[in-house]
């Protein structure tokens, strides 16, 4: 905890650094000795008064926090000033449990005003106001805290951000703020007041820190299911607003997705570096359940070709999950005939020893499979060189293929390796892979420490149907929807571009030897249906994503932020895609519930090759 501390004192910046490049010069007022709230706030996101000291700073102490690397507590003038661009609440940063401070307190804070930038200058975050190394003194206690503001539908404007400023990078920090038209303008103009929402509907489960999602637009691009569909870059979904507690821990919620905090839910808002603004809860509202219940698809036909494709999140030998994995498989995917795993770890997890085999990882979910009451599957899957394809360190983590012998059976062909490409041959007037099973252009640098794509070639019904299991490079560094860089750079899609561009090609280099073809590439796509991503792999037609084939309410797999979005995918060729009578399912059991044995909810399709 101490070097999580010394980290954040450290991102302590004062508003030039944060904006470097703006040409918006701050000049500190002459007698910065008798200011108020609102005049550190400011009408921007950065204060007029960073890297000043201040004295004697008047406000109710509105909440305490003594817990984790940003302890301290928030304070707001009940005497607002007109100007609804300055928030009257701000933080004291203490560093560590505040003592002597209690809610309802009227106090007088000195200190150093600063703008703490969470996660660090690099990651794009948007600074948070802060009076630091303060000292200060309790004047009176048991004083009414100032009403909550109160958060909803009318108050949040519809557009999300204003453009940033050319000049700046595309920073927003030194435009002035206006919070009725943008909502991070509006969500900016209340940091470090007491907020409050009422029955708000909870669109991202509780996560194991304690955290949930609530929109204050339930109509907002509405998912079927209560959660908010994230279904363009445009549509960022104003309504969604991150909620902690500001008390214990054991006393928050277990909520999923489309239950309601009934009431009030009340508490300062603050910025953080995983979710932006966020209400820390001294008050939350009651939880009244949604009914969520788990989905399961149907089975399918005879003559139907069921394919999978399933995030396991790091499987390895030492989960308690894999009885759940099993059931989720056998029993909500109606047992699939071919299923790609993606997050397979080695034998022994995130033991970093140099081992690469998962033999142990796939036998013990089939053997859990069988006891669940499914098929005995058989597998197939290429060990990585250690170290090379990305994931949690020592864990190894690559593709595996799960196929039920009963109904469709692998071509076994060429030993296929690590290192070694497949290609694309023509055996009897069709398609067919050098190697199965392979892995595609697995030295084209776009696959450096990231999980290369395992091609393999199975028959169903004397058909051949090529699938290639994929897991793209994730999202890791892009800059936030609330960033102070608006649009936020979308860094991570670089390397995925490259992978699709690999991956299309291959595809078209089986369907010119073979115009027809079955080719199925399915798995963690880390990228939604609508990305430049999905485009190239869709270049001039060799593929199609058929999650399209779902109404725009159930195209989701994931749940991040509060936004249900799309990252895993199943594309198809041509001939599947207006051949097939295709039927696809996005077969929701994880990614809306808190207590979610995988982040990624599984997807199936199936059709009649």
């Amino acid at each position: 905890m101490a070097s999580k501390s010394s980290a954040r004192l450290a991102a302590l910046t004062v508003a030039a650094v944060c904006s470097a490049a703006s040409t918006v010069v701050l000049v500190p007022p002459a007698h910065a000795d008798s200011v108020r709230v609102h005049d550190i706030q400011g009408s921007t996101r950065l204060s007029p008064y960073a890297g000043e000291q201040v004295t004697d700073v008047a406000g109710i102490v509105t909440g305490v926090r003594g817990y984790g690397s940003s302890r301290g507590f928030w304070i707001q003038d009940p005497r607002p000033d007109a100007d609804p661009a300055t928030s009257e609440g701000v933080f004291v940063f203490t560093g560590s449990t505040p003592k002597g401070v209690a809610v309802g307190d009227a106090v007088t804070v000195s200190g150093t005003v600063s703008e703490y930038v969470p996660g660090g200058t690099s990651s794009g975050n948007q600074s948070l106001t802060e009076i630091t190394r303060p000292t200060f003194t309790v004047v009176s206690s048991g004083n009414a805290v100032p009403a909550a503001t109160t958060v909803s539908a009318r108050t949040v404007p519809r557009a999300y951000a204003p453009e940033g400023d050319e000049a700046a990078n595309g920073s927003v920090n030194g435009l002035p703020l206006r919070p009725a038209r943008y909502a991070l303008d509006h969500y900016e103009s209340l940091e470090g007041m007491n907020v409050r929402v009422a029955d708000a509907r909870v669109v991202g489960a509780t996560d194991p820190y304690t955290e949930l999602w609530v929109t204050v637009k339930p109509w907002e691009n509405a998912t079927r299911r209560g959660g908010t569909v994230y279904g363009s870059y445009d549509s960022q979904n104003t309504g969604r607003l991150q909620v902690q507690s500001l008390g214990e821990p054991a006393d928050f919620p277990d909520a999923h997705v489309g239950d309601t905090l009934a009431g009030t839910t009340a508490g300062p808002l603050d910025y953080n570096q995983y979710g932006g603004y966020t209400l820390v809860a001294s008050e939350i509202g009651a939880l009244e359940s949604g009914g969520l219940e788990r989905e399961s698809t149907r089975r399918q036909s005879s003559r139907e070709l069921a394919v999978a494709t399933y995030n396991v999140e790091n499987l390895d030998p030492s989960d308690g999950t894999f009885a759940a994995h099993a059931e989720a498989i056998v029993h909500n995917l109606a047992s699939p005939d071919i299923v790609s795993l993606e997050e397979i770890q080695d034998n022994n997890g995130a033991t970093n020893d140099g081992t690469v085999a998962a033999d142990a990882t796939v036998g013990k979910l089939i053997d859990a499979i069988v006891a669940a009451g499914g098929p005995r599957y058989d597998w197939r899957g290429i060990d990585p060189v250690d170290g090379e394809d990305g994931g949690q360190p020592g864990g190894n983590i690559r593709q595996a293929f799960l196929f039920n012998p009963e109904r469709v059976s692998f071509t076994d062909r060429g030993s296929g390796d690590a290192t070694t490409a497949t290609g694309v041959t023509k055996v009897r007037g069709k398609a067919a892979l050098t190697h199965s099973p392979g892995r595609v252009d697995p030295a084209n640098p776009a696959w450096e420490d990231s999980r290369k794509p395992l091609a393999g070639e199975f028959v169903f019904r004397g058909r051949t149907v090529l699938v290639i299991a994929n897991h793209f490079n994730s999202k890791g560094g892009d800059q936030g929807l609330t960033a102070q860089y608006q649009p936020p750079s979308r860094g991570s899609e670089t390397q995925r571009h490259l992978q699709a561009e690999a991956v299309n090609t291959f595809v078209k280099d089986v369907l010119s030897t073979q115009k027809n073809a079955d080719v199925i590439a399915l798995g963690d796509i880390n990228d939604f249906e609508f990305s430049q991503t999905t485009r190239i792999l869709e270049d001039d037609g060799a593929l199609w994503s058929a999650v399209r084939s779902l109404p725009r309410s159930e195209r989701y797999s994931y749940v991040y932020q509060g936004n249900s979005q799309v990252l895993d995918q199943i594309l198809v060729s041509p001939s599947i895609r207006w051949g097939g009578r295709l039927s696809y399912d996005s077969v929701h059991v994880n990614a809306e519930f808190h207590d979610q044995i995988s982040d990624h909810d599984p997807q199936v399709l199936r059709f009649r090759p």
